[in-house]
């Protein structure tokens, strides 16, 4: 089984966002994944998806997940074979947090991707549709990696 934990800020928009969307895409093969997602702040701890995230996913057709925010933790290093953040402050926090990277484990969603690069934030810029994209470039290259 593959462990994959996606991480930002505050755990409300873009790693629930690239939660739900990969048990989506990976729906008839559950038993090969465990899929969750953290923040590194604590600012949203406990709250649900963002209503911006809520609509693009419904837009999309793909289910909402079971979610409240949660912050990442050093154990988490230890649970998950993946740990990836949604852009390099992310990355930096993740390191701070779990005290480094001596596996190898943590990069960002869309160093997998052929453009490696940040998934901008839609709590500040608004637009929900151009980071779905970016998430959804990042789980498809993610998933050709895991391959």
């Amino acid at each position: 089984m593959t462990k994959i934990l996606f991480v930002c800020h505050g755990n409300i928009c873009r790693s629930p966002m690239a939660e739900c969307l990969l048990k989506d895409m990976v729906r008839d093969r559950s038993g090969d994944f465990a899929i969750s997602s953290a923040a590194t702040s604590t600012e949203e701890i406990g709250n649900p998806i963002h209503p911006g995230t809520r609509q693009k996913l419904k837009e999309m057709g793909v289910p909402l997940c079971d979610h409240r925010a949660v912050q990442l933790t050093v154990q988490d290093y230890r649970l998950y074979d993946w740990i990836l953040g949604m852009d390099s402050a992310n990355i930096r926090n993740i390191l701070r947090i779990t005290g480094g990277d001596p596996k190898g484990k943590v990069r960002r969603l869309l160093d997998f991707s052929q453009r490696p690069r940040d998934i901008a934030d839609p709590w500040y810029t608004g637009n929900f549709d151009v980071t779905y994209e970016d998430i959804e470039e990042g789980c498809i290259a993610l998933l050709r990696a895991l391959q």
